[in-house]
């Protein structure tokens, strides 16, 4: 058997009703994938459906079952027995552009013949709102024009809406392997951490313009959905913390300056979200852990405090007062109405 280029893996938890069309789109990509399903615990008839792939796709699909241990189990769980070039985390929900995943295996087929090395694939990813016919693609012509292979002393600059966040990632197994990156269970928002503390172990990265990943938005019980975010946001703080110290941020600064900006911005995105949400729970409660949040980040360094406070967004979600609650709404509002992001 060849070897696989791309190993998937789909967390499921009860998925029974979407998870189906998910596994056919990268069933699209043949016996050059591996597709590994994690029923996390299910309930439902989820379990029963990935095994019924697994037999009747017995070269491609393998099934794991094990007791419930969130998303971050799954992902745990289809990198430890992963054999492909490539790993690829797909959310039970979201799919992917079954296209764009042809293209995608034809690239990195070639890579392998000419002996080139490529850590990190980055592609687009469309904000999927299927329910209401919405769509909006998240990019990168600016920060790698095609058809090359960058360093991240290569690149260009971000927007302020470009983030690498892990639908627009497909990273070499061996590189996620050799970052010891392991997420921790029962924990929402681990995504956060599983695109972040592998990038300074990527040597190379080549970017594909194609609409790859479908992120679905519009199930009430998401965990993007605003009012689920702010049930939860006990877990989202404690991702942003994680991602705070999962990168030696001074050592990333001396060996690649872009990258040490980047990672700051993404922690910048991240305090922005744990800060805005805050805001808007508005209990004495809420506010106290938002101001404890930002003292975290201040004992963790006084320089990533600075440029967190005083040099990117975030520090526009910690006004003070109740005129700087309301403009932190505001503007979060807007950016909500132009970026379709929940």
């Amino acid at each position: 058997m060849e070897k696989k280029l791309i190993t998937f893996a789909v967390p499921c938890y009860n998925s029974q009703d979407y998870m189906e069309r998910c596994i056919r789109t990268l069933l699209t990509g043949g016996e050059s994938v591996e597709i590994i399903l994690i029923d996390d615990g299910s309930t439902d008839h989820t379990g029963e459906i990935a095994d019924q792939y697994g037999k009747r796709y017995p070269e491609i699909i393998k099934c794991i079952h094990q007791k419930n241990g969130g998303h971050g189990a799954g992902v745990n769980a289809g990198l430890a027995c992963a054999e492909g070039i490539y790993y690829k985390v797909v959310d039970s929900d979201d799919w992917v552009d079954q296209s764009a995943l042809r293209k995608i295996l034809h690239r990195i087929a070639g890579w392998e013949e000419q002996n080139r090395r490529v850590d990190l694939i980055i592609c687009n990813y469309v904000y999927d709102h299927l329910y209401e016919g919405k769509q909006k693609s998240m990019g990168f012509r600016n920060v790698f024009p095609e058809r090359k292979i960058y360093t991240w002393d290569t690149i260009g600059s971000f927007h302020p809406s470009q983030y690498l966040v892990m639908h627009a990632q497909i990273c070499r197994t061996d590189v996620l392997r050799k970052s010891g990156v392991k997420l921790p269970h029962h924990t929402f928002y681990v995504d956060n951490i599983f695109a972040n503390q592998p990038l300074p172990f990527v040597q190379s990265i080549a970017y594909l313009d194609l609409d790859f990943y479908h992120y679905f938005l519009g199930r009430e019980d998401q965990s993007v959905n605003e009012q689920v975010l702010m049930r939860r946001i006990d877990q989202q703080i404690r991702v942003t913390k994680m991602v705070s110290g999962c990168v030696n941020l001074k050592k990333v600064k001396k060996e690649h300056p872009k990258l040490a900006d980047y990672l700051v911005r993404n922690l910048s995105i991240m305090m922005a979200i744990s800060s805005i949400h805050l805001l808007m729970i508005g209990t004495p409660e809420a506010l106290e852990k938002r101001r404890m949040l930002w003292q975290y980040i201040y004992i963790r360094g006084r320089g990533l405090y600075r440029k967190l406070r005083f040099g990117t967004l975030s520090g526009l979600t910690y006004l003070p007062g109740k005129a700087g609650g309301f403009l932190t709404l505001a503007g979060y509002r807007i950016a909500k109405y132009l970026y379709h992001f929940n």
